[in-house]
């Protein structure tokens, strides 16, 4: 009796060895194509800052869809050409625009970035700095990432 059992043992050891190898290969595979995408996605947020700090509306009409919906800190609600207008402006210079970390999450065609930036500058003549939570939704269309959209939320000074 014990020859039969020990024979389904074996039967579905392998079945679940085999199993678990040939499913973890394309796992595997999704990982480093994620891990490209999340790459392509960080260099494209930190472009993005440097961008905006130096009022190139080219860079930024590049990075975005022409779709985007974005919300400032001050809760202003923005299409892409309104948000190309913003960027424009030269009321304000930053000095420095940088992140302090990003969480990057990719879902496909799909990612969503949250982190914390900083901005140094000036405005109208006074010097700001700002700390701001965002999160961006990155969409891949044509092998090619942009931002569709983003919310901003200013961290209050303590």
């Amino acid at each position: 009796m014990r020859a039969p059992i020990r024979a389904h043992v074996k039967a579905g050891f392998f079945t679940v060895f085999a199993f678990s190898v040939f499913t973890s290969v394309p796992a595997a595979q999704d990982k480093s194509a994620a891990s490209n995408d999340e790459i392509q996605v960080r260099q494209l947020e930190r472009a993005w800052n440097q961008a905006e700090a130096h009022h190139d509306s080219a860079a930024v009409t590049a990075i975005v869809t022409d779709t985007l919906t974005y919300i400032d800190f001050a809760g202003s609600l923005m299409n892409k050409s309104e948000y190309i207008r913003d960027v424009a402006k030269t009321s304000y210079q930053a000095d420095h625009l940088y992140d302090e970390g990003l969480k990057v999450a990719i879902y496909g065609n799909a990612a969503v970035v949250s982190g914390i930036y900083r901005e140094t500058g000036t405005s109208k003549g006074k010097s700001y700095i700002h700390r701001v939570r965002f999160t961006d939704t990155w969409i891949k269309q044509n092998g090619v990432w942009r931002c569709a959209a983003r919310q901003d939320t200013l961290i209050p000074n303590k």
